[in-house]
């Protein structure tokens, strides 16, 4: 078996995924026209929410989560979503993997220490320079 039928099917080398495809309940399926309307209702909510989300992401709320929620509703119903999910979890479970690896990690918390003390040699400067004034209450 081919990684395209892979995809179509729904299994993995690993091991069996949820299959793909409207998870709606059968009496819905079962009748053309409910389970269109049914679509319809799946779409349009998880579009409020996806919008919802890409909204929060200049306001304040969070954006991120909600979009993926919004793509979470979608692909109750819709291949594509299913497809872009299991997409997204296997590069997101890709980067923890690459991110508990001992060299990434040691390396990170190098870098993490430098950025700190160079943040506090300029803190430590301003401080000598200015002192523990707010600038908000400098006199001129």
């Amino acid at each position: 078996m081919n990684a395209e039928s892979d995809e179509r099917t729904g299994e993995s080398a690993v091991g069996q995924e949820a299959e793909l495809g409207s998870r709606a309940p059968e009496f819905i399926k079962s009748r053309r026209t409910l389970h269109l309307s049914w679509q319809v209702g799946v779409f349009v909510v998880g579009l409020a929410v996806v919008v919802a989300g890409v909204l929060m992401l200049v306001l304040p709320g969070p954006g991120w989560l909600v979009i993926f929620a919004g793509m979470a509703i979608w692909a109750t119903e819709f291949v594509w979503a299913q497809l872009v999910l299991r997409w997204t979890k296997r590069k997101v479970t890709e980067a923890a993997q690459r991110a508990l690896d001992p060299k990434v990690r040691r390396r990170n918390i190098i870098l993490t220490t430098i950025g700190l003390v160079i943040v506090a040699v300029l803190l430590g400067v301003y401080l000598w320079k200015f002192g523990f004034v707010m600038p908000w209450k400098i006199d001129q």
